[in-house]
């Protein structure tokens, strides 16, 4: 199996975990409370709901991949790969979310993927 699998999953699950927690946080219209105590209960109360800990669950399965990756790169090799990640969220906010597009996002997202190839290739 091509190793390079490990960290495309880790990407895929670190994306897709943020994407889904800020989607249901925006249906769930989800705005924190002043107080320390209610801001806490708050947030107890959400991370049951199904779709939030679904993001959890994303995110602890993109943990363990990376482990896996951990075993068959450097993490100077490995780790600049996790820098397209919000090069994908910029990219999935934008189509599916209405984030905000402007040249100065799309430039940087440019930048990134750029130094992404640089620093792996040289």
């Amino acid at each position: 199996m091509n190793p390079y699998i490990y960290i495309f999953a880790t990407l895929f699950f670190t994306v897709s975990g943020q994407i889904i927690l800020k989607w249901r946080i925006s249906r769930l219209r989800l705005i924190l409370p002043d107080s320390f105590v209610s801001k806490i209960m708050v947030l107890i109360k959400v991370i049951f709901d199904p779709f939030i800990f679904t993001g959890f669950v994303f995110a602890f399965i993109a943990s363990l991949f990376w482990m896996a990756a951990m075993t068959r790169f450097e993490i100077t090799t490995a780790y600049p790969f996790m820098s397209l990640a919000p090069a994908l969220v910029f990219l999935i906010g934008v189509l599916f979310l209405g984030e905000t597009f402007t040249i100065g996002k799309l430039a940087g997202l440019g930048l990134i993927i750029l130094g992404t190839f640089v620093t792996v290739k040289y």
